[in-house]
This record gives structure tokens, C-alpha cells and sequence, in this order.
């Protein structure tokens, strides 16, 4: 069996002290690639350096997580600009918008969604996407700039089965990770009513460990249990489960 992690943050300091076994143990566990999301200007080196050591398994993106919009993100914005012009990229991420935390830049957040969905449609790029406490806000803006060339996932997706058929019929994927393994993540009657043809797998290590790490660092090497609880959920085998997602990812990025 072969998995891809379609989101995983391996270049973030919780792994400075074990990243070379963190990867290790994700490809022995048949995850052969981990889709690298960029944060801000201050974490594209770390991420590069690891898409540099292991080219053909950690494949970075490039944006600005909506955490990170603040006043400056205008100059955050045209400093990625200049990285996407230098190197490949697989995608435009982690981007979107957060209004869980704080709503203080709320005006700039969507701005900055709005120029890296830009991005995505002149590079012809995927966009990998956050929507906390924001998910229909984030669907709209999807909506308003689909022109049938726009594709990409919701990532960490937590939503209702009505908003993940929204996001279907814009033509986009829906992540899924270790919530889908919590006693009441929500998320066992939304994966029964869609199917697995809509679904991509993630980790968003280090965060959402799933049962049983739960509370723990997550890490690409736990993909398998997520999908055998989507297997368990489906009333399918891992193994198909494994190859409809891979498949999925491969198509996307």
C-alpha cells in the first residue's frame, strides 16, 4: 500500500530533533509523500531545506497562513511572490482564512486570500486551504473566483455534509486527518454520505494527532490509522481506502 500525506508541517521545530527518523518511519509506514504547507516568510527556509534533502518525498507549497496576515502582509505577500518565481512549487498553501483566534486583521486575511487564489489560477496551481470558524465565508470566496480552472482542498475539513457537497461541486477535495478518528469529531456521518473519490488524507503534523496518539505529536507515519478508520467508516478495505486517496492526490497536486 501507498499513502500520501497531502499536508504535514515536517519542517516545524517540534521535529528539529528527530526529523530524519520522523521521514524515515513515514516511508517504512508506505507514506511515500508528505506535502509540505508553508506558514509565512520566516519558515520557507526550513521547509526548502527539506524538500532539498528529500526531493522526490517532501514537496513544498508556497503562501501565507491567514494566522500569519497582520498589518505587513502585504510585504509578506510580494517577498512568496519572489520564491514562486524562482523554484516549483506543488501548490499554493497554507492559505485561506481563520477567524477562530482573532479577528483583528479579518479585512486583510480576505485580501490576502483573495491575491493567492490569484496566484493559483496564473500558476496554474492547486490551493490548499484553512477555514476555521470560516468555512463558508472560505466556500464563497471559492465561488466567486471558480472559472472552472480553480482546484484545490479544504484542508482539516470539519465541517457539515451540506458544506463538504458545496465543496464538491466547486470541484475540490476535502482533507481529511485525525478528527476523524475523535469519539465526537463529527465527521463519521459526513464520510459516509460522500464519496471517497472527493477525499484526500493528511496528518497536519505536528498538530491532531489521531486515537491513539491523541494529545501527542502527529507525524506523516500515523497516516494508515487514519485511513483505516475512514476504511472502518466506509465498510471498505484499507487497501482501497489507500489507493483511491493516493490516486486523489496524485490527480491534485
Amino acid at each position: 500500500m501507498t499513502f500520501i500525506d497531502s499536508h504535514t508541517h515536517l519542517f516545524a521545530e517540534e521535529f528539529d530533533d528527530d526529523r530524519d527518523a520522523v521521514v524515515a518511519r513515514a516511508l517504512a509506514a508506505g507514506v511515500d509523500k508528505m506535502y509540505l504547507p508553508n506558514i509565512d516568510v520566516d519558515t520557507v527556509s526550513a521547509m526548502l531545506q527539506m524538500a532539498e534533502k528529500w526531493p522526490a518525498n517532501c514537496l513544498p507549497m508556497i503562501g501565507l497562513h491567514p494566522c500569519s496576515v497582520k498589518a505587513d502582509f502585504q510585504q509578506q505577500l510580494d517577498t512568496l511572490a519572489i520564491y514562486l518565481q524562482q523554484r516549483r512549487f506543488w501548490a499554493i498553501g497554507e492559505v485561506g482564512l481563520d477567524f477562530y483566534w482573532d479577528t483583528t486583521f479579518k479585512r486583510e486575511q480576505l485580501l490576502a486570500f483573495g491575491q493567492q487564489i490569484d496566484w493559483a489560477l496564473t500558476e496554474d496551481l492547486p490551493v490548499v486551504i484553512h477555514t476555521r470558524n470560516s468555512i463558508d465565508e472560505g466556500i464563497s470566496m471559492i465561488e466567486g473566483k471558480q472559472n472552472g480552472a480553480l482546484r484545490g482542498v479544504f484542508h482539516c475539513f470539519s465541517g457539515s455534509a451540506e458544506q463538504a457537497r458545496k465543496i464538491i461541486d466547486l470541484g475540490f477535495y476535502i482533507g481529511i486527518g485525525g478528527v476523524a478518528t475523535f469519539k465526537n469529531g463529527g465527521l463519521a456521518p459526513v464520510l459516509k454520505d460522500i464519496d471517497l473519490k472527493h477525499v484526500l488524507l493528511e496528518t497536519d503534523a505536528p498538530y491532531l494527532a489521531p486515537v491513539p496518539y491523541r494529545g501527542k505529536r502527529n507525524e506523516s507515519s500515523y497516516i494508515p490509522v487514519i485511513a483505516q478508520k475512514i476504511a472502518d467508516i466506509k465498510e471498505m478495505t484499507i487497501e482501497r481506502v489507500a489507493d483511491i486517496t493516493t490516486r486523489n492526490a496524485m490527480n491534485l497536486f
